[in-house]
């Protein structure tokens, strides 16, 4: 279910663009996420894995209904791994770790800390 916090995959028109970030708000004027280029990705992972300052990073955007072709949950399919499991396996944390997204989830709910 696409709700607030799940990683996903927004696929864009006019102009055509491909998205992965965190969904933070989906309604109908639009959806408002943090997200890079699907193109980055990799480059983004790579800076990661070296521990170099990050040049590439997620920047939150509202993106217009208009816009918006399709959204995917970000999910493993079969044999094809989700781009959170490609940085888990590749940097060595999960990516939601790695972004805060604990640590925000724990701010909103005291129950989240880790003990």
């Amino acid at each position: 279910m696409l709700r607030s916090g799940s990683l996903v995959i927004v696929h864009l028109v006019n102009p055509t663009e491909k998205l992965w970030g965190i969904l933070l708000e989906l309604g109908m004027p639009g959806i408002t996420l943090r997200a890079l280029n699907v193109a980055s990705f990799d480059d983004w992972m790579a800076q990661a894995v070296k521990g170099e300052e990050q040049t590439l990073g997620l920047s939150t955007l509202f993106v217009p209904l208009f816009r918006i072709e399709r959204i995917f949950l970000d999910e493993s399919i079969g044999t094809v791994e989700s781009y959170a499991e490609r940085f888990r396996k590749r940097v060595g944390i999960d990516v939601g770790r790695y972004l805060g997204m604990e640590d925000e989830a724990a701010e909103e709910d005291p129950r989240m800390k880790p003990s």
